[in-house]
């Protein structure tokens, strides 16, 4: 019976299912209709021609976007195995008018309905799983093997009517839909208006020869036969909005359910196995298993391949499945080639059941400006955009890799997190960058919403860098903000963000706030020249800043101040004392001025034991504190009329927080019998008030540390007082020095040395 003689060709789908690809493939072939309709958004329609394009290569997805925001959009992904891509193929090789069907677009997304298609194409998920249910009326408890069994492992439709399933189909759905009351949402009638007015318009042009491609669940409504004045209701006041379309790469693991799409499969890379396999899949899959398990040295030989493929025959059998699944293959892995062990599996279930597969789409395609600008530095820099894990090496001495950095920076300073900053393994030096990338689908959202602020990555950048310092509410804010744009080799927005950063700073008076924001400004300032960035600039506001926390800091530390309050500003003491470290080399007389700082704070009885045990130490290790000093200061501390709280606090700051305290202990006779004296005479109702901040602060040593301290105590250490002779040796060391066994260990101190000195050296080289 001819296509005419029969009506319009109705292919109800799955989406994303290998079996329904390969029976639209057959249907199509033994149909040869005058048009193929599919369902997809009608904006589309211009760019199908590319879908033959050679550059096209899927998984790919269609974009569409508002134009006026275009954070709100919608994909319509399409694998190699989608009846719906097959079906577009067909149509552009047989020469044949196609056209995509479903409601606009412009409706979907001016209602705000800008999530990704269901399984059926529909935003909102139905209310029942159709597929559930005619499993469950086939007297399968799994829906997703009952598919498998009835469609997905069909041959190619060669042995058999290749219309008969989606027949057999179209009246279970139309069943369920009856039995359940059309089981959908609103949406799904105005879809399917929408639908069948594109159908009359078809039939106009063809008659009845032409075929419909579409979710399986509104094939019944297409065949309603209802009037187009009823349709036109139903359509009639639909907001709307002008939206913009093109195409997209894609990628298998977003197609995974796993990846968060609502119309995804559990396991894109086995569909996409048995759509590409000629015969025997299971046996051409398990030798891919085999393949991916011996790159990771794991001893997989032909006979593990031969065996597997024979269990998951048996299992196919014994549970009455026509050809062995997805589960019987993997339970025949596990067993067979990774000797009962989940973690090879895990391996296979990655990387061949989901898979990192990215698809392409050839440079015709519609795109904003900044995209293509995007491209042309990832093609000038070879930085290639993947959908697997890598990471990236980057030494920013060489021009080629620090433009990487400048691109990477850039464009997370645009939203675009194509690349994550982590710590790098080799060298601790300020010229390396370590990189992990990943290119994901929603990218290509974020930069079509970046583009609103320019062309290029750099102009977008600086336009967006400008207007978040002029929105920025706080200190912190514009601080992070300008030692990202140093990073990003920003220059021209460096001015506007400066003046922010003035600004805020002049009326903040917040010393907390104000600590917060030197560390970053001074990183800003010393390691700006490793990227060829002029940061002097930021001196003048970086000093200011400095100064008018050595004013407030002390006022800031005075009594009353609670545990956690005092354990803040202890934070920001360390910070500014290293942000005055490194800005030192350009004022000398800062570091004095915050010498000054911290003696204040180190004498002064008002402020908390936890600060002032701090700036001893800063001062200890400055060498600008006496250790007379330092001892006399923490008898003061110690002393029986000290509360034991603040006594505990003060060993805290002076000792604890990995700041080295426990070797100075191990080093110092005096300063660790100070505090032994002291421990053991605080009485037992303070000591067990006082024991959670010891242990803070002596757990956090390392072991040797403990072990060495506990036996300095029980041999009983030098008090404060000259217990020991003058001149005799420490515990444990000769009176005189021995020259043949301090010669042993020259040749190996002055490798050290010199070693350090390259790395110093090697740090200090520019850009």
């Amino acid at each position: 019976m001819s296509p005419a003689a029969r009506g319009p060709l109705l292919l109800g789908v799955r989406h994303h299912g290998p079996g329904s690809a390969r029976a639209v493939r057959a249907a199509l072939d033994a149909a040869r209709p005058a048009a193929v309709l599919v369902e997809g958004p009608p904006e589309g329609d211009a760019l199908l021609e590319l879908a033959a394009d050679p550059g096209m290569r899927p998984p790919v997805a269609l974009l569409a976007h508002a134009a006026d925001d275009p954070g709100r959009a919608a994909f319509w992904p399409l694998a190699e195995f989608s009846p719906e891509w097959v079906a577009v193929r067909w149509a552009q090789r047989a020469g044949v008018p196609v056209r995509f069907i479903d409601l606009p677009a412009a409706h979907s997304l001016a209602a705000g309905d800008d999530r990704e298609p269901d399984e059926d194409g529909a935003a909102d998920a139905i209310r029942l799983d159709p597929l559930a249910v005619l499993a469950e009326t086939a007297g399968h408890d799994d829906p997703e093997r009952w598919w498998e069994d009835v469609v997905e492992h069909r041959g190619t439709g060669e042995r058999h009517d290749p219309l008969g399933a989606f027949e057999a189909l179209g009246e279970a759905m139309t069943a369920l839909r009856e039995a359940c009351g059309d089981g959908g949402h609103r949406r799904d009638l105005v879809r399917e208006a929408h639908m069948r007015q594109r159908m009359r318009a078809a039939r106009k042009e063809f008659g009845d020869a032409y075929a419909v491609v579409c979710g399986a669940w509104h094939v019944p409504a297409l065949r309603t036969r209802t009037t187009a004045a009823a349709d036109r209701a139903l359509l009639t006041g639909l907001p709307r909005t002008k939206v913009e379309t093109t195409w997209v790469p894609w990628t298998h693991r977003r197609l995974a359910r796993a990846g968060g799409y609502g119309a995804g499969i559990t396991s894109p890379g086995w569909y996409a196995h048995l759509f590409a396999a000629r015969d025997r899949p299971v046996e051409r899959w398990l030798t891919k298993a085999a393949g991916l398990l011996r790159d990771e040295d794991l001893q997989v030989s032909s006979a593990h391949v031969i065996e597997a493929v024979r269990l998951a025959d048996t299992l196919a059998s014994m549970r009455g499945r026509p050809l062995a699944g997805l589960t019987e293959t993997l339970e025949a892995v596990r067993a067979v080639m990774c000797d009962g062990s989940d973690v090879p599996l895990a391996l296979i279930e990655d990387r061949l059941v989901v898979g990192d597969v990215l698809g392409a789409v050839p440079d015709a395609a519609p795109a904003v400006p900044l995209m293509r600008d995007l491209t042309r530095r990832q093609r000038a820099l070879r930085l290639k955009a993947e959908a697997r894990d890598r990471e990236l090496e980057l030494d920013l001495r060489e021009d080629t890799d620090g433009a990487k950095s400048l691109l990477l920076h850039r464009l997370r300073l645009l939203g675009v997190d194509w690349g994550t900053p982590t710590a790098s393994r080799g060298s601790t030096g300020t010229f390396r960058e370590t990189w992990r990338l990943r290119w994901e689908p929603e990218l290509s959202v974020r930069v079509a919403e970046a583009g609103i602020w320019g062309t290029t990555v750099l102009a977008a950048a600086t336009a967006k860098a400008e207007a978040d310092a002029a929105a920025a509410g706080e200190l912190g804010e514009v601080t992070a903000l300008a030692e990202r744009c140093l990073l990003a080799g920003l220059s021209d927005a460096l001015p506007a963000v400066l003046r922010a950063l003035a600004d805020r700073a002049a009326l903040d008076t917040d010393v907390a706030r104000l600590a917060r924001a030197l560390p970053a400004l001074a990183r800003s300032l010393r390691y700006g020249d490793v990227r060829g960035t002029d940061a002097a600039a930021l001196g003048t506001v970086a000093a200011g800043l400095a100064e008018r926390i050595c004013v407030a800091l002390p006022p800031a530390c005075a009594a009353g101040l609670d545990a956690d309050a005092a354990a803040e500003l202890r934070g920001h003491v360390d910070g500014v004392h290293g942000a005055v470290g490194l800005l030192a080399d350009a004022d000398e007389g800062l570091r004095d001025r915050w010498s000054a700082v911290l003696r204040t704070l180190a004498g002064r009885d008002t402020v908390p034991g936890l600060l002032r045990g701090r700036a001893a130490r800063l001062l200890l290790d400055e060498g600008r504190l006496p250790a007379e000093e330092t001892a006399r200061l923490m008898g003061l501390a110690l002393s029986p009329a000290a509360a034991p709280a603040d006594a505990a606090g003060w060993i805290e700051g002076f000792a604890g927080g990995g700041s080295g305290g426990g070797t100075l202990l191990v080093h110092d006779d005096r300063l660790l019998g100070l505090i032994d004296t002291w421990l053991v005479g605080v009485a037992e109702r303070a000591f067990t008030d006082v024991l959670p901040l010891l242990r803070r602060t002596f757990g956090a040593y390392e072991p040797g540390v403990r072990r060495t301290l506990g036996e300095l105590v029980r041999r009983g250490p030098a008090g404060p007082g000259p217990s020991a002779a003058p001149g005799a040796a420490p515990e444990g060391f000769a009176s005189e020095l021995d020259p043949e066994r301090a010669d042993a260990v020259v040749d190996l101190v002055r490798l050290l040395l010199t070693a350090a000195a390259a790395r110093e050296e090697a740090a200090a080289v520019p850009g």
